[in-house]
């Protein structure tokens, strides 16, 4: 059988209102795993697969996306490390003549409801996102997504269509440098 690698994951923008709202919803009715604080960077290349390296509170890693940048669902890949490996994976990635194009800085909550990993996330200069998340082997795909779906339903919050987060992706990865 093949390995349960593929992420599906839906997302929506939100308000710092509703953002508010749904994190003390979350608190009272879903598992809080805490908050993380997270440093992440993309190296160049085609964008499929997207290579990223991140820190966070908890460790740093090296992870990789096939498919193309805000797909439902696509394989991963990741590799964890020491929280003190970040900046040798840095030096590691520009070594191999990788270059990063774009970081990102968020702090990150994290939650588990009814099996499905919520996380609320505040990034600088980006914005505010609920991301519905869970991981399933390739033949679960269809299913694994409606059930993400009817979560998102659930939880009241229509998703973001995908043209809007590649435009706002697009707009900060032109703008990045001066929002951090």
């Amino acid at each position: 059988m093949s390995p349960i690698n593929i992420e599906c994951e839906l997302r929506s923008f939100v308000t710092e209102e509703q953002f508010n709202e749904l994190f003390e919803r979350f608190k009272r009715i879903a598992m809080y795993g805490g908050e993380d604080h997270q440093i992440t960077y993309y190296f160049s290349g085609n964008g499929d697969p997207d290579l990223r390296i991140q820190k966070s509170d908890r460790d740093s890693k090296i992870w990789m996306k096939k498919g193309r940048l805000h797909d439902e669902a696509r394989e991963e890949i990741e590799v964890h490390c020491q929280p003190g490996d970040f900046e040798k994976l840095e030096r590691l990635f520009t070594a191999l003549g990788y270059e990063v194009v774009i970081k990102w800085y968020r702090t990150r909550h994290v939650f588990k409801l009814d099996g499905v990993a919520v996380t609320l996330d505040d990034t600088k200069g980006y914005g505010r996102i609920i991301e519905l998340e869970k991981v399933c082997y390739e033949h679960e795909r269809d299913r694994t997504l409606e059930e993400l779906r009817a979560k998102m339903n659930e939880i009241g919050v229509p998703i973001t269509p995908r043209e809007e987060f590649d435009a706002k992706y697009a707009w900060y990865k032109e703008h990045w440098r001066e929002l951090v």
